[in-house]
């Protein structure tokens, strides 16, 4: 029977987030602690009544404090780029490649002298361990796809799947036909093109293709993953012995509803959470 798009739209979730959804705090250490010593050098400067002059007697006794520079304003490279009515820069804070006098006036036209000399914070290292927290944020559209993932996985091998032997994470178009002797030059046009899908699952000698995704907040994206699965689904029918399912969740779909219903009318194996739930693989997969 088909299923009515509307119906199972008003299914989908508007979060899939676990406790460690919001902050990687094990990453944010990491990154603490690989500065940790230089932050503290730098430390020495706050509350300073000559913050230029001991900036300048630091970063001759102390070079290796330039690297952690870029994140006090919230920058992860190495290099930043300035540009104002004194020229044009592009400062590297690996290897100085500018004169000294050319990094102070970085620091007092950013603002870090000001923040540093007037004590408007007591310790870089925990102003640091802030940003990074702030930094980390923006990882979160990555961690829900990668909560997706895990889901579907679960769902997987609750069904009786073994990894590495009746399912694969993470497998190449190219090396599905190589193991199973499929003809897939409809979807890599004739080689051109490699894809990679999430997970491969096999069974009764059918070769099962999955992606999986979960949106919750709207943008271009959705939109364009629609159009992609689109395509593949229609590239793969008439394929023997090879299916391509796609898991996908999130109200951030909701803006374009559209795009996936042009997906939903031509994709017979797409499924959501509340499907998974439901017990779906098990439908679909034996």
């Amino acid at each position: 029977m088909k299923r009515n798009f509307n119906e199972w739209l008003e299914t989908f979730r508007s979060s899939i987030a676990t406790y460690s959804y919001y902050v990687d705090f094990e990453k944010v250490y990491v990154n603490i602690d690989a500065i940790k010593v230089e932050l503290n050098i730098l430390n020495s400067l706050i509350g300073s009544k000559n913050i230029e002059a001991d900036f300048e007697k630091l970063l001759k006794d102390y070079p290796q404090i330039l690297k952690c520079i870029p994140i006090l304003l919230a920058v992860r490279g190495r290099e930043i780029y300035a540009l104002d009515g004194d020229g044009e820069y592009l400062f590297n804070f690996k290897k100085a490649n500018y004169e000294l006098e050319e990094y102070k006036m970085f620091m007092k036209k950013t603002g870090l002298f000001t923040l540093i000399s007037e004590h408007i914070i007591n310790n870089l290292v925990d102003y640091v361990t802030g940003v990074e927290v702030g930094l980390d944020s923006n990882g979160r559209k990555s961690r829900a796809g990668d909560a997706m993932e895990d889901l579907v996985e679960s769902y997987i091998a609750k069904a009786g799947f073994t990894k590495g032997v009746t399912y694969f994470k993470e497998m190449k178009l190219s090396t599905i036909e190589a193991n199973w002797g499929l003809d897939l030059s409809n979807i890599s046009n004739t080689g051109k093109t490699e894809k990679r899908f999430d997970f491969v699952v096999i069974n009764n000698d059918t070769v099962y293709a999955i992606e999986t995704n979960f949106y919750n907040s709207q943008g271009s994206k959705p939109s364009e993953t629609a159009r992609s699965y689109k395509t593949i689904a229609l590239e793969a029918k008439g394929i023997e012995r090879f299916k391509f399912v796609w898991f996908t969740d999130g109200k951030g779909w909701f803006p374009s509803r559209h795009n996936l219903e042009e997906t939903f009318d031509v994709l017979e194996n797409i499924y959501n959470i509340n499907d998974l739930e439901n017990g779906i693989i098990s439908e679909v997969f034996i």
